[in-house]
């Protein structure tokens, strides 16, 4: 069988900074209501995330000069997502030819529209195996770089032991995130697993920010609410 230590040598091999194993039976009702029965069936989540580079983060607060958006989308975004689902297929792969099923969710791949969302939550997997929490931004906060990480998962029926476990919020009275957004996208209620995410992010608002830029500029980009971070800024190499 194939051990976690052994996937997490694989995924770094290719380029991980980060891998995780979540045990998703505490949150089965929610996945089952995000993708489904099928994407419900699996019991655990490896979580994967490759830290961002700081000089491309950094080129967000004047994205409009000097192609530093184009720079950013293409690197951050582009690149880095191919990057995520090249190692979650090769763990996939490998998790296959071990005897198991194992199913690679693409690290920014929307499934339905109406939520604005995909099979399943990245986050709520890297939370779930003890990478970080949940921000008022609603994005993944690592204790290490902040939210400068993008993420996918592997969903399997492995008996692989969880690594961790959820991290409750580490942000205090902070608002960077929600003061930042220039969609007004985010209310500044923190994390709560009880309450659906619209309590604190409008994702239409957010949606229609991306749009109007890529009609004016020619390139969506904003990631604001990434950049100003504290724990990002604070832990940059």
């Amino acid at each position: 069988m194939e051990t976690a230590a052994t996937l997490k040598h694989l995924a770094e091999s290719l380029g991980a900074d980060y891998f995780g194993v979540a045990d998703l039976g505490s949150a089965r009702e929610f996945v089952l209501a995000q993708g489904g029965q099928e994407i419900a069936d699996y019991p655990v989540a490896i979580s994967i995330g490759i830290v961002l580079l700081d000089t491309l983060v950094d080129l967000l607060p004047t994205r409009e000069k000097d192609g530093g958006g184009v720079l950013y989308r293409h690197h951050a975004y582009d690149v880095v997502n191919t990057a995520l689902d090249l190692i979650a297929l090769q763990v996939a792969n490998t998790l296959q030819r071990s005897g198991y099923r194992a199913l690679p969710v693409g690290a920014s791949k929307r499934t339905d529209d109406a939520k604005i969302c995909g099979p399943v939550s990245h986050k709520l997997a890297a939370r779930l195996a003890g990478l970080g929490w949940i921000g008022r931004s609603c994005l993944l906060i690592t204790p290490e770089h902040g939210p400068r990480v993008r993420w996918v998962s592997v969903l399997t029926d492995a008996p692989l032991a969880p690594t961790g476990r959820a991290i409750e919020g580490r942000c205090g009275e902070c608002r960077e995130c929600v003061n930042a957004c220039p969609a007004r996208a985010f209310t500044g209620i923190p994390f709560d697993e009880r309450e659906p995410r619209e309590s604190r992010y409008d994702a239409r608002a957010c949606e229609r920010y991306f749009k109007e830029e890529e009609i004016r500029t020619g390139s969506a980009v904003c990631g604001m609410c990434l950049f100003v971070c504290p724990f990002g800024r604070r832990m940059k190499r």
